[in-house]
């Protein structure tokens, strides 16, 4: 089979129609040169050149290969283009799973930035809970994990992303919703949502914890699993619910977020996992792109609007 350096030979004398003058394009000397077209003619079994003491011309077959010779080059360099970008992370597909309240601001703007930089580039978006995405690493079905609680188990690369206090969400009638410094002996008795679901059990822990530590028995009326839902059931004058930061980005007409002191120790964190042997060549970019986010203070509760909601 003939190789690409004999097509380049060929294609520089087809295209000055000189030896001379395409061993001097090609930095070297015609001895060589005349060689490795004879040696493509061989592999071909035909004649691509017409040569006399006074001109180079090509044959039909020659001028049809031709062609066909230019189109295998670019394609060639186009692999050897593709190859390289891939390996600087440039062409690819990643996968990034996240728990909601991540989605409320930074991701997105992550995901723009990196798209309009890197086009080529596919990012798929699933919504998990913490507990699918451990599995969902595992199982190489995931690239970059964004949860609630890391698991830091052998294989593993955890990296924490964001720290961040709870906000106390508030019907806008209530008369909590014009307080400041609002201390945690203001939830007892009060009707309280919270979060239920088993991916958020460490919400559900965490808060039990520190009632219990503070002798605070609030009445709980729900148990959800979805901040979103949570809102809305505050946002319908149902009770109080203790919710990370970042979901102060999610407006409702008639809830508004006030800073609560829950003591030290007791935030929300979001962080990174992914497998140690991941050799995804995206997984360096959006890595970087991640914690510039943060970095930049663009992570979730940067900025709460003021609590009003």
């Amino acid at each position: 089979m003939f190789e690409l350096g004999q097509l380049r030979c060929f294609t520089t004398v087809a295209t000055e129609l000189s030896f001379r003058r395409a061993a001097e394009r090609l930095n070297m000397t015609q001895p060589p040169l005349s060689r490795q077209v004879q040696l493509l003619e061989h592999h071909l079994g035909v004649q691509l050149f017409e040569r006399t003491t006074r001109s180079v011309t090509l044959t039909p077959a020659g001028r049809a290969f031709f062609i066909e010779a230019n189109h295998l080059l670019e394609r060639a360099q186009s692999a050897v283009n593709t190859a390289r970008r891939i390996a600087r992370g440039d062409i690819g597909t990643i996968t990034i799973s996240f728990v909601s309240c991540a989605v409320y601001e930074f991701l997105p703007e992550v995901i723009n930035q990196v798209k309009r930089l890197h086009p080529q580039i596919d990012i798929n978006l699933q919504e998990m809970s913490t507990s699918e995405q451990l599995e969902g690493v595992r199982l190489r079905q995931v690239d970059i994990g964004i949860v609630r609680s890391a698991d830091c188990r052998h294989g593993f690369i955890c990296e924490s992303l964001v720290k961040e206090p709870f906000v106390l969400a508030v019907p806008r009638d209530h008369p909590l919703a014009t307080a400041r410094d609002i201390r945690l002996q203001a939830l007892d008795k009060e009707p309280f949502i919270t979060y239920g679901h088993a991916s958020w059990q460490p919400f559900y822990e965490l808060f039990a914890g520190v009632f219990r530590a503070n002798n605070i028995q609030p009445r709980y009326v729900h148990q959800i699993g979805s901040t979103v839902t949570m809102l809305s059931l505050v946002n319908g004058g149902m009770g109080l619910a203790l919710v990370p930061a970042c979901a102060a980005r999610i407006r409702f007409e008639n809830v508004v977020f006030r800073d609560i002191d829950l003591g030290e120790g007791v935030f929300s964190e979001l962080s990174l996992i992914r497998r140690d042997d991941n050799d995804n060549p995206v997984l360096a970019l959006l890595l970087d792109a991640l914690r510039r986010a943060v970095d930049a203070g663009r992570a979730p509760g940067a900025d709460k609007g003021g609590g009003t909601g």
